[in-house]
């Protein structure tokens, strides 16, 4: 599982230096539409990004039994969830598709059989986020599933081979949160309205140090092995779909990229909204100067 050198020039021999790549906590459905730390935070970075050509999501709420990726002209806006205000239900993202892209996909992987789909759309892990980035949806967007028949470590080696899109101006989005335990939230007293307070238990903030640690030293076989890292961790990520899309981000980490972080913390006691951009130290550097500091 070792990082390998990417190719930054194309078939002409120009240089294509690859589109930054993003894991973010998407966290409460409502940051959608929300003006709040995180909702900014992911407007600013829709600022001072380039421009993609399109965008390919990987988001904790798709999960299939085979990969899959949608095909469509034009995706729906999936309102997954439930109990939150008729606003969050009423709020669209209509994007364009991207059919080519998909097929395009559909040819790179070569260690899964990937299917097109046509029936699901754009998920709230997907939408929520990109609404904020990209607010007027002019961008072609399509999503890949998670493939619940692989492990971890195969899913990671599945989203190395994306790489090449990355030359090609498609910015590639891992949407879910590194600490996501739902059955141990703390409610705040003022409940949904102030979910977003900062606030983490011991173990969650002690995982995300830990993960946070992991990734600086380039360690994704320790990642992606995740059970083994002991019972913080283990508390932090009860289930694998919204840790899952942080290593697909990690899988297209190239030599001589950085991780930068942004909306680092805890809300809930057990979330954490932690997020990161992959792209070059210039890039980074550049980044960290203009994104608004905490």
């Amino acid at each position: 599982m070792q990082r390998m050198q990417r190719n930054e020039f194309d078939d002409a021999g120009h240089s294509t230096p690859p589109m930054p790549v993003l894991f973010v906590g998407h966290g409460a459905p409502t940051n959608a539409i929300e003006d709040n730390q995180f909702s900014r935070g992911w407007r600013e970075v829709g600022k001072i990004l380039p421009r993609p050509r399109s965008i390919l999501c990987v988001s904790a709420h798709w999960e299939t039994w085979g990969a899959l990726v949608t095909a469509m002209e034009n995706p729906p806006t999936i309102h997954d969830f439930g109990g939150f205000p008729r606003a969050l239900y009423e709020a669209q993202y209509p994007a364009p598709g991207s059919p080519e892209l998909a097929r395009q996909i559909q040819g790179i992987l070569q260690t899964s059989r990937v299917g097109l789909d046509r029936e699901w759309g754009l998920d709230h892990g997907c939408w929520s986020v990109l609404k904020r980035m990209y607010p007027a949806a002019d961008i072609p967007v399509v999503q890949l599933s998670l493939d619940e028949s692989k492990t971890p470590a195969e899913q990671y080696a599945l989203a190395a081979e994306l790489a090449p899109l990355r030359r090609q101006g498609v910015l590639i989005v891992g949407s879910g949160n590194m600490v996501h335990n739902l059955g141990r939230v703390v409610w705040p007293r003022g409940g949904i309205a102030d979910f977003n307070r900062p606030f983490g238990l011991d173990w969650a903030i002690e995982a995300n140090n830990l993960l946070k640690r992991l990734i600086d030293e380039d360690r994704h076989a320790d990642l992606a092995n995740y059970p083994a890292l002991g019972e913080a961790v283990r508390l932090a990520v009860p289930t694998p779909e919204h840790y899952l899309p942080l290593l697909y981000a990690l899988a297209l980490k190239g030599e001589g990229e950085t991780v930068l972080y942004f909306n680092d913390q805890p809300v809930a006691g057990s979330l954490t909204m932690t997020s990161l951009i992959i792209a070059d130290g210039v890039r980074n550097a550049e980044f960290a100067r203009l994104l608004p500091r905490p």
